[in-house]
C-alpha cells in the first residue's frame, strides 16, 4: 500500500486525518484481498504504513504526534476486520506504551483470526529511533525473556515478526528461530539494495524457515521528495525459493502464496548434511566470543528517555572506540574526522 508521512503533515490535527486515511487504505486492501477466489488466512502489511516515519521530529513531538498503544486506537480497525474476515493481519506502527512514558518503539505485532494481539516485537536494531537497548537493564527486569524475541504458535505454523533493514542482523532471526520460529514476517519501507536482498534470503537458508516480506508501494518513507520507490514485495520458502515476487512498486494484493509448514517441518528434520543447518550446528563453540563481544553500550538511556535521535551518537563513538579495542575497526589517523553517512533505519 502507498502510505502518507504524519511527520510532514501541517499540525497534529492534519496528522490525526492522515494516520486515519492511511489507516482505512489499509483496510480497504484487505477487504480486496479477502474478497479474491484465494482469500487469505495471513496478510502482512508494510513497516511505516499506518504513520509514516517520524523524519525530523524529536521523541516527545512524534510521540503526541502519532504514536498509540498495542492495542490501541489504530489497530481496533484492524482488530474487528480480522475478526470479521476470519483472517490473520500483521504488521508495524510506532507504539507508545503507558508502562515505558517518554519512550517509543518501531513494533511489529499480530492479530488472530478472534482479533486479539498475539504478538509485539519491539525492534532492537534500529539507527534512527528509541530501542528497547537503551533501558535494557529495566526492560528486561520487567519483559518475559520469551517476549523479548516472540513467536506465536499458530494453526498456519510459528510465527514471528522482523521489520525492515533489522532482517540484516542474523542473531534476530536466528533467536526467532531457536525458539521454534517457522515463518518470519517482515513487513519493511526499503530502497532496493543489494545487500538487503541478499539479507533476506540469508536469513532463510540459515534457519531453513519461510520469510513473506512486504514491502511499501511508491515512495519509502524515509525518502521526504518520493524520488526512492519500494516495490519487491516477496515470499521465499525455506529452501529459499521464491514463491512469489512483484519487482514494481504498484499498489497490489497480488504477492500470495501457499505456506507449506508440515513440509517444512519434515525437512528440518532430515539429515542432508550441511544443507541442513539446524541438525548440525554447533553453537556452543560461538557462546564465548558472543560473551566477549561488547561493542554498542546498553542502557544508553536507562535514566532518562531519549529526546532526539542525534543522542545516539555519543553511544555510536563507544561502540567506535571498542570495536577499535578488538581490533575490529583501524584507528582513524590523527586530524583525520569521522565519516557522515546519511541517516538510515
Amino acid at each position: 500500500m502507498r502510505s502518507e508521512r504524519a511527520s510532514q503533515a501541517e499540525s497534529d490535527v492534519a496528522a490525526a486525518v492522515l494516520i486515519q486515511r492511511n489507516v482505512a487504505t489499509l483496510a480497504r486492501l484487505i477487504e480486496e484481498a479477502c474478497a479474491s477466489k484465494q482469500k487469505p488466512d495471513l496478510v502482512v502489511f508494510p513497516e511505516f504504513a499506518m504513520q509514516g516515519p517520524p523524519l525530523h521530529m524529536d521523541v516527545a513531538s512524534w510521540i503526541a504526534r502519532a504514536c498509540s498503544s498495542i492495542p490501541g486506537p489504530l489497530t481496533a480497525l484492524l482488530q474487528e476486520l480480522a475478526k470479521r474476515q476470519g483472517i490473520y493481519i500483521a504488521g508495524n506502527m510506532f507504539e507508545a506504551p503507558s508502562e515505558w512514558p517518554g519512550r517509543y518503539f518501531n513494533s511489529s505485532f499480530l492479530i488472530d483470526r478472534n482479533g486479539e494481539i498475539i504478538l509485539n516485537y519491539r525492534r532492537v536494531n534500529t539507527a534512527a529511533f528509541p530501542s528497547v537497548h537503551d533501558f535494557m537493564s529495566d526492560y528486561l527486569a520487567q519483559t518475559h525473556q520469551a517476549d523479548v524475541f516472540p513467536v506465536v504458535d499458530t494453526e498456519l505454523g510459528k510465527l514471528a515478526l522482523i521489520p525492515c533493514g533489522e532482517i540484516s542482523v542474523p542473531e534476530v532471526a536466528r533467536v526467532m528461530m531457536m525458539q521454534g520460529a517457522e515463518v518470519i514476517l517482515h513487513p519493511t519501507n526499503s530502497k532496493f539494495t543489494a545487500a538487503q536482498e541478499a539479507a533476506k534470503l540469508a536469513r532463510v537458508a540459515e534457519n531453513m524457515i519461510y520469510l513473506v516480506s512486504a514491502n511499501v508501494a511508491g515512495p519509502i518513507g524515509f525518502s521526504p521528495d518520493n524520488s526512492i520507490a519500494g516495490g519487491r514485495s516477496h515470499i521465499i520458502d525455506h529452501h529459499g525459493n521464491t514463491l512469489a515476487y512483484q519487482d514494481d512498486d504498484g499498489e497490489s494484493v497480488g504477492v500470495t502464496a501457499m505456506i507449506d509448514v508440515e513440509a517444512l517441518r519434515r525437512d528440518r528434520r532430515t539429515d542432508t548434511g550441511l544443507s541442513n543447518p539446524l541438525l548440525r550446528a554447533r553453537y556452543e563453540m560461538y557462546v564465548p566470543y558472543y560473551t566477549e563481544a561488547k561493542f554498542y553500550p546498553p542502557d544508553a538511556f536507562l535514566d532518562a528517555p531519549m529526546v532526539s535521535t542525534s543522542q545516539t551518537r555519543a553511544a555510536i563513538a563507544t561502540a567506535r572506540a571498542n570495536m577499535e579495542r578488538a581490533k575490529i575497526l583501524t584507528p582513524l589517523p590523527p586530524g583525520a574526522s569521522e565519516p557522515v553517512a546519511p541517516t538510515a533505519h
